[in-house]
């Protein structure tokens, strides 16, 4: 995936988050806003923003952390993975 495609929002470090999104979404927006209200630095793709070839990349990553390629996809330290919008598990997470 063209890394251009990943925007880089600043924050405090908690590891390397990767927000996988989409646009549209309700819960992926709560959670974009939730990372911003916790002044967490995070990694973001809007994958329906993507071109197709870039679109099928993002969703073959996804699938590795899960299979049901559903909506947020939160990739943390690339050894755990939040699906959906959990403002407690994520909170949790973080303060690890």
């Amino acid at each position: 995936m063209n890394t251009n495609s990943i925007r880089h929002i600043e924050g405090e470090d908690h590891g390397h988050i990767m927000l996988y999104a989409l646009s549209t979404c309700m819960w992926c927006r709560k959670t974009k806003q939730m990372l911003d209200d916790l002044g967490v630095a995070y990694d973001v793709v809007d994958v329906d923003l993507l071109d197709k070839p870039e679109q099928n990349e993002a969703t073959e990553e996804i699938s590795k952390w899960n299979p049901g390629k559903t909506f947020p996809t939160i990739v943390i330290n690339d050894d755990r993975c939040i699906i959906g919008y959990s403002p407690d598990e994520l909170q949790a997470e973080l303060k690890k």
